[in-house]
């Protein structure tokens, strides 16, 4: 029998990082959880800091280049809570940090599937279910790179754009089901594959001084409020947190002083 929860958040990647980080602030908000993660041990941490909170949260098995355990993550908020609110695209990795010209095939293959692939499973998993409930909130975790082509990030940057345009199709085919669906790029944020980028030193990201990362809790505060106002007219945009305006709208004028200029 399903446990009965007020509202159930769903996050990729969530044992870790900027994901961590959202599965905790949506747990602060109210939600229930679903932790989604490559290992079950993984998430120990995840869990421990929900149920510190009061909080309620399961974590499910999942890698997102494999649509099965990504429908079976989906699922599992059904089985354990009765229902899905919002469902956040997070998980993703940063390699191959290499030209082109000289990137492993197979490397730039699992990019597209874990960045660009993942996302669209987790979108065709959950859109179904958010038609037949009357509504739904994605939110896929995007880029800077989806707009613009960085020095040895050709498969993150095609991965991030292609998307970008999912959410796009996504808004623009469920139209009038209630679904909302946005991109939401958090800036450079202190996490593990941050630390990855700067010890190879491979662009200008790599150099940017440590004090302009974004604590991973700023942007996944934005995403729960983002997911909570679901604002209509905002339905299928790429947004950012470096956006004011956006900021002020969603109530967070507090968050102003600490974006950092822009890398």
């Amino acid at each position: 029998m399903a446990l009965r929860a007020a509202k159930v958040a769903a996050v990729t990647g969530a044992n870790r990082g900027l994901g961590r980080a959202i599965a905790i602030e949506f747990a602060r908000a109210g939600y229930a959880v679903v932790v989604g993660t490559r290992s079950l041990g993984n998430a120990a941490d995840t869990l421990a800091e929900v149920e510190r909170l009061g909080g309620d949260a399961v974590a499910v098995e999942c890698d997102v280049t494999d649509f099965a355990q990504v429908e079976r993550f989906v699922a599992a908020a059904h089985d354990t809570y009765g229902r899905l609110d919002v469902l956040v695209n997070n998980a993703a990795i940063i390699e191959p940090m290499t030209l082109l010209a000289e990137s492993d095939p197979a490397e730039w293959e699992l990019s597209i599937k874990t960045n660009l692939l993942g996302v669209y499973y987790g979108c065709r998993a959950a859109v179904p279910r958010f038609e037949k409930a009357g509504g739904g909130v994605i939110v896929n975790i995007s880029s800077g790179a989806a707009h613009r082509p960085i020095l040895r990030w050709s498969a993150y940057c095609a991965g991030k754009a292609g998307a970008a345009m999912i959410t796009r199709s996504v808004a623009l085919e469920t139209q009038g089901t209630g679904i909302r669906v946005y991109g939401f790029q958090p800036a450079v944020v202190a996490t593990d594959m941050q630390r990855k980028i700067r010890s190879r030193r491979v662009n200008e990201i790599s150099d940017l001084p440590a004090d302009q990362l974004l604590d991973p809790h700023v942007p996944a505060r934005v995403v729960v409020r983002l997911c909570e106002l679901a604002p209509e007219d905002l339905n299928g945009q790429d947004l950012t947190i470096r956006d004011q305006e956006l900021l002020r709208r969603l109530g967070l004028d507090e968050l102003l002083e600490q974006i950092p200029p822009r890398a």
